[in-house]
């Protein structure tokens, strides 16, 4: 056998079948439910869950316009007045 090398199996690249058949009935539901405008619902309706699900499609990693790829963030904080 050799170590460090494959041998068999899928080649690099080529999506699961499993995988490619439950996304395509996630989709398949989610145009059923109701598409962009029952993730709008959910996004207020249930926010925590929705956020998760952001951050579960999002990329894992993100190159910026900065330096070495880093992103530049910008906090602006605004203080309502207090009578």
């Amino acid at each position: 056998m050799a170590t460090g090398r494959k041998t068999g199996g899928r080649q690099k690249g080529v999506p699961n079948k499993n995988t490619t058949a439950l996304k395509e009935m996630i989709l398949g539901a989610l145009d059923k439910a109701g598409g962009v405008d029952y993730l709008l619902a959910q996004a207020h309706d249930n926010p925590g869950p929705f956020l998760s699900l952001i951050g579960k499609v999002l990329p894992m990693t993100v190159v910026g316009d900065g330096k070495d790829g880093a992103h530049v963030v910008e906090v602006v904080w605004r203080r309502a007045a207090s009578n």
